[in-house]
């Protein structure tokens, strides 16, 4: 690890302004960042510790639900309100990493935490996202956990966040303050696609903090769920998840369908076809496997997660099925 000064500013201005000087990084519940640190995969010349500043807490608003940047994972997994009104964001927290980072993690931290593509924890090897123009071993290389959605000649690295693809789903805002004053952000504009630029990976300026994200309330939110599929059954990526929301109408049809998937993207992947196509659909596996099918479409798999594609429209279904059975 690289020596680095370090500051605890309470001032949300003082905060932005540290932040936005070149060399610097911010620090909130540290999981991702202090292992890349050690790993000399992240050098900054100056460390802004921002939990002392205003952003923790989970309020129900006229919106829905609003949700500080610094609450712990492990908080709003919690949060009764939360359970209730939007189960399939507490499905996703409660499948992220172990109970020990949950404590630590932050919900605004957890949406900007780095892909988990082996090449770019790697430093012995190429990477666009670490050092652009040196190239992406991944297309022919070792790419089973890469994405199929979303990619580029210059990199196919998938977002990691599992929380980010429920929330996704649901449309929620991500609120933030800057040096240019306030924004509020629909979260999946939030990520970037690769294209020529693999190392910029969100819309964010320079000195631009997440103060909170804003998730409305819906029918579909509170009859919603979250599955993940992975190689082991917990502290283990994503090879492919699935969140649904539905809301069925008296006859047991699908009235409104919000779908988000990941471990297949290059950020955190919604449907919108695939949820336009289920409105009036039965809710069985014969209806929903058909539609299911549309997902492929657009997929550019490479030679070792091919095998994503047909995991996805599998766990589409399974993930429809099981938002079904919430009351």
């Amino acid at each position: 690890m690289q020596p680095f000064s370090y500051s605890s500013p309470a001032d949300p201005r003082v905060a932005m302004a540290e932040a936005a000087v070149p060399g610097a990084e911010v620090l909130a519940g540290g999981t991702d960042m202090m292992q890349l640190m050690k790993e000399g995969q992240r050098s900054p010349r100056h460390v802004v510790d921002i939990n002392g500043l205003p952003y923790r807490g989970i309020a129900v608003t006229a919106e829905g639900i609003r949700i500080g940047a610094l609450t712990r994972l492990s908080e709003a997994a919690e949060d009764q309100a939360l359970r209730q009104g939007w189960p399939v964001v507490v499905e996703a927290l409660e499948a992220s990493a172990s109970p020990q980072v949950r404590n630590l993690a932050t919900m605004g931290g957890n949406l900007l935490q780095r892909t988990r593509c082996l090449y770019f924890r790697d430093w012995a090897t190429p990477c666009n996202k670490r050092q652009p123009g040196s190239g992406c071993p991944a297309l022919d290389g070792q790419n089973r956990n890469n994405a199929v959605f979303g990619g580029s000649d210059r990199c196919i690295a998938t977002h990691a966040s599992d929380l980010a693809v429920a929330l996704v789903a649901l449309d929620t805002l991500v609120l933030t303050e800057g040096p240019n004053g306030p924004r509020r952000l629909p979260l999946a504009d939030l990520h970037r696609l690769p294209g020529d630029s693999p190392q910029v990976e969100t819309v964010l300026q320079p000195g631009e903090l997440i103060t909170a994200l804003v998730i409305p309330a819906s029918a579909a939110a509170r009859r919603s769920r979250y599955l993940k599929l992975r190689d082991r059954a917990s502290f283990e990526w994503a090879l492919v998840s699935a969140a649904a929301g539905i809301d069925l109408d008296t006859g047991g049809n699908i009235r409104e369908a919000r779908l988000a998937v990941g471990g297949v993207g290059t950020k955190p992947w919604r449907l919108p076809r695939i949820e336009q196509a289920l409105i009036g659909a039965r809710l069985s596996p014969e209806a929903l496997r058909p539609v299911a099918e549309l997902a492929g479409e657009g997929a550019r798999p490479r030679n070792g997660n091919a095998f994503k594609v047909e995991l996805m429209k599998r766990a589409i279904v399974r993930a429809l099925l099981a938002a079904g059975e919430v009351t």
